[in-house]
């Protein structure tokens, strides 16, 4: 019914349902004592599938009571202190004003006819970051869907300008690469995406080459070089260098400024993951660790991760805004040449998607309202609290830690002090997982390390204590036990 659009004869309705939703959140928000209930898909399922789409309700506060029931009452919740599973973040209140303004006007930042004072809002979120970074004056980006997207294009780009020769065109020279030639380099604990991507661009199955880390898990620069020189020695043409800077599983980054020569001196794109890491660029007392990020061809930021913004809120960053031309194709309808010709601002011209999101706003009134060094404080809690309790875990022989933290992630295991087979500290840890889990008390990753399953934090919370990291700890050291003391029970 048209009663149900927005617009200026729907102000009123508008107002008392988004009130209503805030204030449905707000008291759950407030009531939430763990980060999940514990709900599991036997108990849900049923619930989800009494429901009848095809018979509405007629009235937003029942359809609030019934989201209440399917979604809100069991969702997991990542701005409690003991959510510390993944890399997912409680979100800044100017961040979720900029979700609802961007939600109810619906701009579309492909066109400017779409979106215009939207375009230039992202272009000037694209220019503050490159800046950050310190891409150079040609640089040049656009927001995506999240890193695995900003990847994608990362990679894309790149496998283009392989393919260009150098030569600076789109068609490429008599006797460029095919594509079963190229070959991309990442760190061994780089992030799945760059498998992905190259699956997506028709590379080779053998075309990504995984390079060894050190013990910190940075990749070794000497292992890159042998590797770089491998691949020329056997044809093949190094298409591109993925450094990371915050790996997934550790936070650790890569030695950039060495990546960066060996990048230089092989001809070889260089793209730096800082989806996680990139909270760094407004941080006071940590920006050092991304030295060399700016010598990099293209960078991938993820804000919904250390820049605390809602899902989603990504961007691609290229130092040389003439390379996004590889995204660029011109449709009659939308964006015709001529638009292009008249200097138009665009954004489709740069993006893999067509319609999308004006997410730029979020980033926008979080800077006006909070300024980067806030959003840089926060990051900067996160990262100490895990060096706490990584110190925490060194003194407490109930656990094995792998790596000290660069970033906010920690990754542990139980280890019982009475010595067991390397395979039942491995289910032990699964199970504790699993049951802390079921019980709702906290959310915590898991993830394999030489082959043994360890455990996860990752901080991004910084209402998170070492109180709760003390307390999470205890609880899986006794589902450990547990789980271990039944084995025993049951072997006897």
């Amino acid at each position: 019914m048209r009663s149900h659009l927005l617009n200026d004869q729907t102000t009123d309705r508008y107002r008392h349902a988004v009130t209503e939703g805030v204030e449905r959140v707000a008291a759950r928000l407030a009531a939430t004592e763990r980060p999940f209930t514990g709900v599991t898909p036997a108990d849900l399922a049923p619930r989800m599938a009494s429901i009848d789409l095809d018979r509405p309700l007629y009235d937003t506060s029942a359809a609030l009571d019934e989201l209440e029931d399917v979604y809100l009452r069991d969702a997991v919740y990542f701005h409690h202190p003991r959510y510390l599973a993944h890399l997912n973040c409680p979100v800044v209140i100017p961040a979720v004003l900029g979700e609802a303004v961007l939600s109810a006007v619906n701009s579309s930042v492909d066109t400017w006819d779409q979106s215009a004072g939207g375009t230039l809002i992202e272009r000037r979120m694209i220019d503050w970051t490159t800046e950050r970074v310190g891409l150079g004056p040609a640089a040049d980006g656009v927001f995506t869907s999240g890193g695995t997207q900003s990847n994608l294009q990362a990679l894309l780009l790149a496998r283009e300008e392989a393919k260009a020769g150098g030569t600076g065109d789109d068609t490429g020279a008599v006797g460029t690469p095919d594509l079963g030639r190229l070959r991309i380099l990442a760190s061994e604990v780089s992030h799945f995406s760059v498998r992905k991507a190259a699956k997506l661009l028709g590379l080779a199955s053998d075309a990504v080459i995984a390079v060894p880390c050190d013990r910190d898990k940075r990749m070794q620069p000497t292992a890159l070089a042998r590797e770089l020189e491998r691949c020329v020695a056997d044809g093949l043409v190094p298409m591109a260098v993925v450094a990371t800077a915050g790996t997934t599983d550790f936070g650790s980054i890569d030695p950039l400024p060495e990546i960066a020569e060996l990048c230089d001196r092989y001809d070889t794109w260089l793209h730096v993951d800082a989806a996680y890491g990139c909270g760094l660029l407004v941080s006071a007392c940590r920006r050092h660790l991304l030295a060399g990020i700016g010598r990099a061809d293209s960078v991938t930021v993820d804000y919904h991760k250390s820049f605390f913004q809602p899902v989603s809120s990504s961007a691609v960053l290229v130092r040389d805004g003439a390379t996004l031309r590889h995204a660029t194709y011109h449709a009659d309808y939308l964006n015709p040449r001529q638009a292009a010709q008249d200097r138009v601002p665009n954004q489709v011209d740069k993006s893999l998607q067509t319609t999308r999101r004006f997410d730029a706003l979020k980033l926008w009134l979080t800077l006006r309202v909070m300024g980067a060094d806030a959003v840089g404080a926060l990051f900067d809690e996160v990262c100490a609290l895990a060096t706490e309790g990584w110190r925490m875990l060194l003194a407490d022989p109930r656990f094995d830690v792998v790596v000290e933290p660069t970033l906010s992630t920690l990754v542990f295991r139980y280890v019982p002090i009475t010595p067991v087979a390397p395979a039942s500290i491995d289910r032990a840890n699964k199970a504790a997982r699993t049951a802390l889990f079921a019980s709702g008390a906290a959310v915590v990753a898991g993830t394999s390390v030489n082959g043994r399953h360890y455990l996860k934090f990752t901080l991004l919370n910084p209402e998170t204590t070492t109180d709760d990291i003390a307390a999470v700890l205890d609880l899986i050291a006794g589902h450990a036990e547990q789980y271990l003391g039944g084995t025993l029970d049951r072997a006897s």
